[in-house]
């Protein structure tokens, strides 16, 4: 996502530019709670999956993004399991002057690079955990920021931490 003046000139403007500068796990945890027992019946959960992303400016520049997949297993009425990863990228952000457009790349670009890492940590705890491979699907990250977007009774966002 570089150089999206694409004239080839500078015309005065700052390139447009987002660079990952650190990428880790900021928290994650599995849970088992009916362990031995839920392994002694026929796997079939009801899976459900939660996500959210959180936006820390650490400076005008740069921002920390932490996507978090909350993955929780239930067997008829007793859970499997609960796997919760924070997926946290620090990104500087240069040349983006309309607020507007620094959202969106804060709010889809940013947690579509972290994705990948999350959605491999997750899978691989849950398999540690002794359960059948999990794989979340692709997210469309531009579609939930839209959506995010449109609804009205959405927090207001302001300079310091914002929820998408």
């Amino acid at each position: 996502m570089a150089d999206e003046a694409g004239n080839g000139g500078d015309n005065g403007q700052a390139q447009k530019q987002v660079a990952l500068q650190k990428i880790y796990i900021r928290d994650a945890s599995i849970e088992v709670p009916d362990g031995p027992r839920v392994f002694t019946e026929e796997y079939k959960p009801d899976v459900n999956v939660d996500l959210n992303t959180r936006i820390h400016n650490l400076s005008d520049e740069t921002h920390q993004v932490v996507v978090t997949v909350t993955v929780t297993a239930k067997q008829a009425d007793r859970t499997a399991y609960i796997v919760e990863v924070q997926q946290a990228g620090v990104f500087r952000i240069e040349g983006f002057t309309e607020e507007r457009e620094r959202n969106h790349v804060l709010g889809a670009y940013c947690p579509s690079v972290l994705f990948p890492y999350v959605r491999e940590s997750i899978g691989d705890m849950v398999q540690r955990a002794g359960f059948p491979h999990f794989l979340l699907q692709p997210v469309n990250f531009d579609r939930l920021y839209a959506q995010h977007q449109q609804n009205p009774e959405s927090p207001a966002t302001d300079a310091g931490d914002a929820t998408h």
